[in-house]
């Protein structure tokens, strides 16, 4: 008996394993194995700052550095040297960037990449390259290196005549960037391994650490921080002014001088908790980034196809079972009719994490098999996040529930029971269990008070942080920098329409000729690499993915629900644009974070897209249950929410606009001057003693002025001598 049974458990779970095997090709995507966080490997970040055509540039580096380091190396490998023969060097290297010789400078600055790749000629191994580039990197920066490359480029963001060079020709190559392209690719390996903390760091490393975070930060750059000279450049490129700019490389930079000054996501986190403590908020309930990287990605809908051919084998086993629409439903509806006392076991009888649909379908004809069925199986049912409710939710439901119950209301108060039945009672006490205050809530409303009494509050102090400073300097220009950030990210986005206007973004990928050799650096100048054929690209893994792709559409998904969450006309944007499609097809990728953010933005939706779409995408409401965070009085399943009207919503966002510019008027003095709030002069004779600048024509009218404006308004001089009341 237990022979049979367990032979019927093994066909069941073969049986399983080919319905997989056949519905990988159509229903099933690959699970991406990605980690959300700051940054890649450092070895997958120094192989993305180079394109697959720079490869030849690599020897000439290190061409370029064996030619003057066999002159003044004596007779050594740079690995042999002491540390003082290699300042010793690099003070000659930097005399070089000094040079009028434009080749020459160039000569100099490809030996100084060399030494910041690794000196990978007299290494044998990756990890050899990474250690030596680390060493290096770090004499640089305390050598002085990086303020003189900041003023080379400088020098060729301004460099007029090869601009002008590059528009004369019919197409823009690398050749057109190469100087630009060396300075940034120093630029950006010092930022990038100095932010990076290593296990073997000398004491001097971290002190360096922060002084270059400091110096990144402050205003030592022509006035400004390092990342408003990176921004500038943007906007010169997508202005025209600098069409050999290698857009990648410097949003690259940006990207890392932005993460090493502001810190990642542990450090907002702490942040976080520190405001909180700082306003008298209690701790934060969660990591969102830790609770979402437990969550497992879910299966993208079956086609129709593969539900047919899924029901026709089900029937030729001669088993009755129905089959679920979409796959993407995977937790099993709660067995109403269970009994109390049962219910305290499914710790111990559940399945713990997510369960495919098809592993689930073979996990219960393992419990079907006989002598391994119990009497029930059951799958979780807990919810990832813990429930959030806003005071307005709570104002919201006592507004409603005293217009009903007593017939009037009594404001924004949240205290007051009386006249309510104890239901109500019951239900704001557990609303108000689950009530969550956050930051920016109260931000919100200090800064309500001090519009209203800006005089009697005084002046805010604003700490000098390195995102204030960076605020402060990119405030006036902020507009242009977040369309040219725009219009890059347009110019990126893949579409079948031809882009007639559109800026250049591949500037810095087209070389002269086309290489025959491909993959990685630094694996590339550690290995022989096989020649690009035909047969080589036609073969190629297409499993993997790329890093940094995956996680600027995390991002781009969350900077979409910062801006468009609790804000109803922009939820309507959405709407208007059909958004709802696109967020479909993203959840075709199996990645849990990048669903989520998808689901959430869905889930604003679904009450302005009405009742025949959310009947016909049953899937992804089951997905947003499973998934979203709850609201407890929340009806975005249905379309009963008062603040979905959306006929209000141009109202709604210009009075967002309104608030956002009296904030920076306040806070930074954009559009208004101390002179606003200067004191009035009241006295008569001082007011009558200034000299007023007449027009030139007024004494030819100034008799009809008096007419209008003085006699024709009797003043009664006898009121100025009542008391004031």
């Amino acid at each position: 008996m237990e022979a049979a049974s367990g032979s019927s458990a093994s066909r069941a779970r073969e049986l399983s394993r080919n319905q997989r095997r056949d519905s990988e090709g159509s229903l099933d995507f690959p699970n991406l194995e990605f980690e959300y966080g700051d940054s890649d490997s450092i070895v997958a970040e120094l192989s993305e700052l180079y394109s697959y055509t720079e490869e030849p540039e690599f020897a000439a580096n290190r061409d370029c550095f064996e030619e003057d380091f066999a002159i003044h190396g004596k007779g050594k490998k740079w690995v042999e040297l002491e540390e003082n023969e290699h300042k010793s060097y690099l003070m000659r290297l930097l005399d070089g960037l000094e040079v009028i010789s434009r080749e020459r400078r160039l000569k100099f600055a490809r030996a100084i990449l060399y030494l910041a790749q690794g000196v990978f000629d007299d290494c044998y191994t990756e990890t050899e390259v990474v250690h030596w580039a680390r060493y290096n990197v770090f004499l640089l920066y305390e050598m002085g290196t990086f303020g003189a490359l900041v003023e080379l480029l400088n020098m060729e963001i301004d460099n007029s005549q090869a601009c002008s060079s590059s528009l004369r020709k019919p197409a823009i190559s690398l050749a057109d960037s190469t100087e630009l392209r060396v300075l940034l690719n120093i630029m950006y390996l010092m930022v990038e391994i100095i932010r990076r903390e290593g296990e073997d760091d000398k004491p001097e490393w971290s002190s360096a650490r922060d002084g270059f975070r400091t110096e990144l930060s402050s205003l030592v750059y022509n006035g400004e921080p390092f990342a408003v000279l990176l921004f500038s450049f943007v906007n010169k490129y997508c202005n025209g002014h600098t069409p050999h700019c290698p857009i990648k490389k410097v949003l690259l930079l940006l990207w890392k001088t932005i993460l090493f000054c502001f810190g990642g996501f542990e450090t907002v986190q702490e942040l976080k908790m520190e405001k909180r403590a700082k306003l008298g908020l209690p701790p934060l309930l969660e990591n969102s980034i830790q609770v979402t990287r437990t969550l497992r990605a879910t299966s993208p809908p079956a086609s129709a196809m593969d539900i047919l051919e899924q029901q026709q084998k089900r029937g030729r086993r001669g088993r009755r079972v129905l089959v679920k629409q979409d796959s993407l439903d995977i937790y099993c509806e709660r067995d109403e009719a269970r009994e109390e006392e049962d219910e305290a076991d499914d710790g111990d009888s559940g399945i713990e994490g997510e369960v495919d649909p098809l592993e689930r379908e073979a996990l219960i004809q393992d419990l079907h098999s006989p002598g391994l069925a119990p009497e029930r199986w059951l799958f979780p049912r807990c919810l990832p996040w813990a429930t959030k409710v806003r005071e307005k939710d709570i104002e919201e439901f006592l507004e409603v529930s005293r217009c009903k119950f007593i017939g009037f209301t009594l404001g924004n108060d949240t205290e007051t029971l009386v006249g309510l039945p104890r239901p109500i009672h019951n239900s704001v006490k557990t609303l108000k269990q689950h009530k969550y205050v956050s930051i920016a809530e109260v931000q919100a409303k200090m800064e309500e008070e001090l519009q209203k009494s800006p005089v009697s509050l005084g002046a805010e102090e604003v700490e000098q942080t390195s995102v204030e400073i960076l605020y402060q300097a990119m405030l006036y220009n902020l507009p242009q920098y977040m369309i040219a950030l725009l219009k890059i990210q347009l110019a990126a986005a893949p579409t079948s329409k031809a882009k007639t206007d559109s800026i250049n973004i591949l500037a810095d990928l087209l070389p002269e000729e086309m290489p025959i050799f491909v993959l990685d650096y630094p694996h590339c100048v550690i290995h022989e690499l096989p020649e690009l054929t035909t047969e080589v690209l036609e073969a190629g893994d297409h499993t993997q993915f790329c890093w940094r792709n995956l996680f600027s559409c995390i991002n781009l998904l969350r900077i979409l629900n910062k801006l468009t969450k609790w804000k109803h006309s922009r939820i309507m944007m959405l709407v208007v644009f059909k958004s709802a499609p696109i967020l479909k097809r993203v959840l075709r990728a199996k990645q849990a974070m990048l669903q989520l953010y998808a689901l959430k933005l869905l889930k604003f939706q679904t009450k302005y897209l009405g009742r025949q779409w959310r009947k016909s995408n049953m899937k992804i409401m089951s997905a947003i249950y499973h998934k979203v965070r709850h609201r407890l009085n929340d009806d975005w399943a249905y379309g009963n929410d008062i603040d979905a009207r959306p006929w209000d919503f141009q109202a709604e966002e210009c009075s967002l606009r309104v608030n956002i510019e009296m904030f920076n008027s306040r806070r930074y003095g954009l559009h208004h001057t101390d002179l606003e709030f200067a004191p009035v002069d009241n006295c008569l004779q001082s007011v009558l003693g200034h000299q007023v600048s007449l027009p030139e024509d007024f004494r030819y009218s100034y008799e009809l002025w008096l007419e209008r404006e003085v006699f024709a308004h009797p003043i009664h001089w006898e009121d100025l001598l009542q008391p004031l009341t």
